[in-house]
């Protein structure tokens, strides 16, 4: 009998006007382009890699997310994320964000001893960021930053959750846990 590894990810992820600013952009450009590779997932910020563990394994992530997260509010950290800019490049579009203590919470999770004696170690991301759309055609470049300069304020409200998610080979999601990062 084989043993079935499933795919996990951590992603801090907006909550209020930005996310239905972020989801109505996501929806306009799907009906003026062509389907593009950020449709394929929520608004969120990566904060580690993909990786494989087993169903009972969750309970040890969640107490090892919930030990850094405690970490993080008892020394009174502030986990605040902040968008640098809406920027664009020729094969990606987004928010360039910053949150240091974001990543150094993850960091403190990923460094968890429970943690530690796991094979697959976390790859922890360093550029955080929110895709509007990725791997597009050339040709829809002007249109989706057009679309984005007008469907998206950067300083719009908005609160960020920490979410660890279960992504299912359909490519649904199951968020398994969330934590209030504002």
């Amino acid at each position: 009998m084989s043993i079935i590894n499933h795919q996990f990810i951590i992603y801090a992820c907006p909550v209020g006007e930005l996310n239905h600013q972020i989801e109505n952009y996501l929806h306009r450009s799907r009906e003026l382009d062509r389907e593009n590779k950020a449709h394929k997932y929520m608004p969120h910020c990566t904060l580690t890699g993909f990786f494989t563990a087993k169903l009972d394994s969750i309970p040890i992530y969640i107490q090892a997310l919930d030990k850094a997260y405690a970490g993080a509010k008892n020394t009174n950290l502030s986990l605040n994320v902040k968008i640098k800019r809406l920027a664009f490049n020729k094969n990606w579009h987004g928010l360039e964000l910053q949150a240091d203590s974001l990543k150094m919470l993850i960091t403190n999770f990923a460094q968890t001893k429970t943690l530690l004696n796991y094979p697959e170690k976390l790859r922890l991301k360093d550029w955080l960021h929110l895709s509007l759309a990725y791997d597009f055609n050339p040709e829809d470049e002007a249109e989706l930053k057009k679309l984005a300069m007008v469907m998206i304020d950067i300083k719009a409200n908005v609160n960020w959750e920490l979410r660890f998610y279960q992504k299912n080979p359909d490519w649904s999601w199951k968020c398994l846990q969330s934590w209030q990062i504002d």
